[in-house]
C-alpha cells in the first residue's frame, strides 16, 4: 500500500469504531463525500485490499503496443545506441516513431540500455540571470573530440547570452585570438555589439597579473589583441575566478558535447570547415529554439555596429618604426613603403595590421600605405664619418693622426710645465 492508502486505512478503522463520521473522514482525506463512501464500501467488503487502486498491475489504456516498443528499441540500438533519451526521442520522431522522452527513458532503463547519471557538485551561491539580452555574454572554448576518431581534437568557441541563453559557436583547431575574434565578429553581425563579455583568465582575453601590475605602476594601459579589439568596440571584459562562475557557457558545452558530436556523425562531417558551415546555417538556431528562454526585459542592450570597420578592428595590430629609406620589418620580412607626397614619415611609427583573412596593411594615421615585399634584407650604406680635410698628412699604421714634430707638447718637461709657461 502507498502512504496515502495507509492513512485512509487508519481513518476508516476509526470510522468503523465510531470515532469519526464519513463526512469528517472525507474532510480529512480531501475527498468528496460520495468518493469517500465508495471507498469505505470497498473497505467494508474486501478489507485492506479494497483500498488499493483498481488499476494497479493492469496495463494503461494509453500504453503503446508491444510491437511499437520493440520497433523503437531496435531502431535505437541500431542507429542511436549512445544517444540520451531526450535527443534519441527527437531523432526517432524524425524517423516516424513519435514517443515521449520520459517514456523512452523508462523503456531504456528497463531494457538495460541506459543508466541514470547523477552528478552532485559543490554547492555554490545562485546568481540571477541578467535581465537584458546583450547585457552580458559568456565566452569560452571547449576542447573535445568533436569528430570522434575521424579527425583530431578541436576547440569549440562558444558564446552564450546570460539573459536568455542564446548560443553561437565556431569550431577551430585551438582556442586562439583569431578564433575568438572570428566568433565575436559573427555574433556582432547577427545580434549587435554586446555590453560586456564574461571570460576566464586566459592570455587570449586578458594579460597576466605580472604584466598588469607593471603596467599599473607605469600608468600605462595594456591589452591583449582581443582585449584591444573589445576596447575599440566599447565592450567590457569581466574575468571569472572559477569555471562555475560562468556556469551558463559551461553547461552549454555539455549540450554541444552530447548533441553536436552525434549530429556531425549522422551528417558525415569530418572537417572543421564543413562543421562551421553546419553550425552557421541552422544548427545554432535549432539549439536556440530548443533551449533559449525569454529574458525578464524585452529591451535589447546590443548596440549597432554601423560606423565600425570590423575588419580593421578584428586583426593583429602592432607598431613598427619606419627607417630613413622607408623600410619596415615585420614577421622577419622587409617591406618597402611608398612615400607620401606631402607628409614624410621616416623614423615615425606606423601600425601594421594582419587581418583575419591574411591581408597585411600598413597604416599611418587613417591612411593605408602602399608597399612591396623586398626579396632580401636591404644592405646598409657605409658612411665615412671622418672628414678628409681635417685629417693630417702623417698617420700611423692604425690610421690615427700623428702630432707634428714641432707640436708644443713635444717640448714638455716634467716639473717645468709646457714651453709657453716657462
Amino acid at each position: 500500500m502507498s502512504s496515502r492508502e495507509r492513512e485512509r486505512l487508519k481513518l476508516f478503522e476509526r470510522v468503523k469504531r465510531g470515532e469519526l463520521s464519513l463526512r469528517e473522514a472525507a474532510a480529512i482525506c480531501g475527498l468528496s463525500y460520495r468518493q469517500t463512501r465508495r471507498l469505505y464500501k470497498r473497505y467494508d467488503e474486501s478489507g485492506d485490499r479494497g483500498l488499493l487502486h483498481q488499476g494497479r498491475g493492469r496495463p494503461s489504456n494509453r500504453a503503446r503496443s508491444a510491437e511499437f516498443k520493440a520497433t523503437v528499441l531496435a531502431r535505437y540500438q541500431k542507429r542511436y545506441p549512445d544517444f540520451g533519451p531526450t535527443l534519441a526521442a527527437e531523432k526517432l520522431a524524425l524517423d516516424g516513431h513519435v514517443v515521449d522522452h520520459e517514456t523512452l527513458r523508462g523503456w531504456l532503463l528497463k531494457a538495460g540500455l541506459w543508466q541514470k547519471r547523477r552528478k552532485r557538485g559543490k554547492h555554490r551561491s545562485w546568481r540571477e540571470r541578467r535581465a537584458h539580452f546583450g547585457d552580458l555574454v559568456q565566452l569560452d572554448g571547449s576542447h573535445h573530440k568533436w569528430f570522434e576518431a575521424r579527425a583530431p581534437k578541436a576547440c569549440l568557441m562558444n558564446m552564450v547570452d546570460d539573459a536568455q541563453g542564446t548560443t553561437l559557436s565556431w569550431l577551430a583547431e585551438e582556442e586562439t585570438i583569431f578564433a575568438a575574434m572570428q566568433l565575436l565578429w559573427h555574433w556582432i553581425e547577427r545580434y549587435g555589439i554586446p555590453q560586456s563579455l564574461y571570460t576566464d583568465k586566459k592570455n587570449v582575453y586578458v594579460i597576466d597579473e605580472k604584466t598588469r601590475e607593471k603596467a599599473a605602476d607605469s600608468g600605462e594601459e595594456v591589452f591583449t589583441q582581443f582585449g584591444r579589439a573589445c576596447w575599440q568596440l566599447g565592450i567590457k571584459i569581466i574575468t571569472a575566478h572559477s569555471p562555475e562562475a560562468k556556469g551558463g557557457v559551461e553547461r552549454n558545452h555539455g549540450i554541444y558535447q552530447d548533441r553536436l558530436v552525434k549530429e556531425l556523425r549522422l551528417a558525415e562531417i569530418n572537417t572543421i570547415e564543413a562543421a562551421n558551415q553546419f553550425l552557421q546555417t541552422d544548427y545554432c538556431d535549432q539549439l536556440n529554439e530548443r533551449f533559449a528562454v525569454a529574458p525578464r526585459s524585452e529591451v535589447d542592450f546590443h548596440r549597432s555596429a554601423k560606423g565600425y570597420d570590423l575588419a580593421s578592428i578584428f586583426c593583429l595590430e602592432e607598431e613598427r618604426t619606419v627607417t630613413v629609406d622607408w623600410i619596415v620589418r615585420f614577421e622577419n620580412e622587409f617591406y618597402q613603403l611608398q612615400p607620401l607626397h606631402k607628409n614624410q614619415i621616416a623614423k615615425s611609427k606606423v601600425r601594421v595590421r594582419r587581418y583575419l583573412n591574411g591581408e597585411l596593411h600598413f597604416c599611418y594615421g587613417e591612411r593605408d600605405l602602399a608597399y612591396t615585399l623586398l626579396p632580401e634584407r636591404p644592405k646598409r650604406k657605409t658612411v665615412n664619418k671622418m672628414n678628409n680635410k681635417r685629417r693630417s698628412a702623417s698617420t700611423n699604421p692604425s690610421g690615427q693622426d700623428v702630432p707634428p714634430a714641432n707640436h708644443a707638447w713635444r717640448g714638455f718637461q716634467f716639473g717645468k710645465g709646457p714651453p709657453w709657461a716657462r
